[in-house]
């Protein structure tokens, strides 16, 4: 769906994307990372022809970026850098001027898509009001809802959740399941970890311009190789693990093991109650943490 070789944009002597190289496979809901200034909106941008690249090239959908980008654009949904809308008219006013500026559709249905789109985006009881009097998180929806007009191949979104609260947060992920389900493939940058490792089924991660990381969530996110135990016998349980145990914090171990449920047999058997045990995964903000250095707003004294 997203394929790019060796994608560079420099910006005078400032390399904003260095030698990218994505591949976002069909049905992919793919979560794009990285710290602020790390690149992320320009190479969005670069998707879609909206900045050209310095080197390397782009394939969205099978063809060639900018040169058919035109082709491109009526199979994909997008909402990068903050919904644009006309301040003074309705949300309904602003979706039929997009709609009607864009390829595909119909006048003659026009209405029911407006009408589907905002019900997705939970806009569907929305009145005649300015958009100039909606919140943040209204605006938001209602970008969203300007992607979905033609029922798009491909969602490339730029922090789609921006300014909504936990239950919007919710159902937005809700919805891109639902059209990942139904054959949409999402490509979304967010600074939210916690909303990327709930939806997403792969990630890319950029620093400083270059991608340093590609691979699906499930295999960043296996096992350790460590068990987290709980256990009120904790003295008794590090007496049995014979060096196995690694850290240990109260009631609360660690222990370099690979199956949880044989090592609650050995807990048990001898006669260490057992509260709670499990696998240690790594989270996906260990994972960013690992490969990202400091984030380009920040400034401190030289080592």
């Amino acid at each position: 769906m997203i394929v790019t070789h060796a994608l560079t944009k420099r910006y005078g002597r400032t390399v904003a994307v260095d030698a990218v190289g994505l591949e976002v496979r069909e049905g992919d809901r793919y979560g794009f990372l990285g710290p602020n200034g790390s690149g992320k909106t320009t190479l969005v941008r670069m998707l879609l022809g909206l900045v050209y690249a310095t080197a390397g090239e782009i394939e969205v959908l099978g063809k060639p970026v900018p040169k058919r980008v035109a082709e491109v654009l009526p199979e994909v949904g997008a909402l990068v850098e903050g919904p644009a809308a006309y301040p003074h008219l309705s949300g309904r006013r602003n979706l039929a001027l997009l709609d009607a500026a864009g390829r595909g559709g119909g006048r003659r249905t026009r209405r029911r898509r407006i009408d589907e789109a905002l019900d997705q985006v939970g806009l569907g009881g929305v009145d005649q009001r300015p958009v100039k009097a909606y919140s943040l998180g209204m605006r938001q929806r209602l970008g969203l809802a300007g992607a979905l007009l033609r029922r798009p191949r491909l969602l490339i979104l730029d922090e789609p959740t921006n300014g909504l609260d936990p239950q919007g947060i919710k159902e937005i992920r809700e919805l891109l399941v639902e059209l990942n389900a139904g054959g949409t493939t999402v490509f979304l940058s967010s600074h939210l970890l916690a909303e990327v490792e709930q939806l997403c089924t792969r990630v890319g991660v950029v620093d400083r311009g270059r991608l340093v990381l590609e691979e699906d969530l499930a295999t960043l996110r296996a096992a350790t190789g460590r068990v987290l135990v709980g256990t009120p016998d904790a003295a008794a349980a590090a007496a049995v693990l014979d060096g196995q145990l690694e850290a240990r914090d109260g009631d609360r171990l660690v222990i370099r093991h690979d199956d949880p449920a044989a090592l609650n047999v050995l807990l048990v058997e001898a006669g260490v109650r057992v509260t709670s045990i499990h696998a240690e995964q790594r989270t996906l903000e260990q994972v960013v943490l690992d490969v990202t250095g400091p984030g380009s707003d920040r400034f401190g004294a030289a080592g």
